[in-house]
């Protein structure tokens, strides 16, 4: 696989109030898969919106697209899918799973152990029949090549996933940042020292160092269709 070989689904979207945006106005926001050859198969990360109770659909107005529907517009269908990762378990990003009964889904542990404490998530989007979790206790190898990688902030139980690839490594980042423009000052957060930069300079997230010793040649988003290269 090459990094340009990702390939990008739409589950839908949803309008962030302007309580949340921080800029007094509401935001469109898009929610997307991504989907990667990997040694173990074919990885999807994040599976779409999920069936929320009348006060979260009011408060967001989604609009869904069904898990089969998006994998079928690009010529996928669900029995190809050998592994999911979600990058975290919000509503907005285990819509789908599951439709995945009995294949591993991957997050780990602490994130599992915050969306069955309650007021949280969908809980019937986490433990359906046949669910089956493999749970990480931080950074892990889950196939030759690929790596999950902890990305705490959004939540702390967000993770990152990285491909390493024929030309260079691909950063599925999901919710990380939600903006490439977020993860480009992020990261050059992260590399002020070498380029030569004199204090006082921003405090870059703890993992971005451990992101960036990849090399990435891609990072792509959970809500943003910006592509952020280096």
């Amino acid at each position: 696989m090459r990094v340009d070989d990702v390939v990008r689904i739409g589950l839908g979207g949803f309008v962030r109030p302007a309580e949340e945006t921080g800029t007094g106005s509401p935001r469109v926001e898009p929610v997307f898969g991504y989907l990667a050859r990997t040694p173990a198969g074919l990885l999807l990360l994040d599976t779409g919106l999920g069936e929320a109770d009348e006060e979260t659909d009011a408060w967001y107005r989604p609009r869904r697209v069904r898990i089969a529907d998006a994998l079928s517009s690009v010529g996928v269908a669900l029995d190809d899918v050998a592994l999911v990762v979600n990058c975290h378990l919000h509503f907005d990003h285990i819509g789908g799973n599951p439709a995945f009964a009995g294949r591993p889904i991957h997050c780990q542990r602490r994130e599992l152990d915050t969306a069955r404490a309650g007021d949280y998530t969908v809980p019937e989007l986490v433990d359906f029949d046949g669910a089956r979790y493999e749970l990480l206790d931080g950074e892990a190898e889950i196939a030759p090549g690929v790596h999950v990688i902890p990305t705490p902030g959004h939540v702390h139980g967000h993770q990152s996933v990285v491909v390493e690839c024929e030309d260079g490594s691909l950063v599925l980042a999901g919710q990380a940042h939600d903006t490439a423009s977020g993860w480009s000052a992020d990261a050059l957060a992260a590399r002020a020292p070498e380029l030569g930069h004199q204090p006082p300079l921003p405090t870059p997230s703890p993992w971005m160092a451990r992101i960036l010793e990849f090399d990435p040649r891609r990072v792509v988003f959970a809500h943003d269709s910006a592509v952020w290269v280096p």
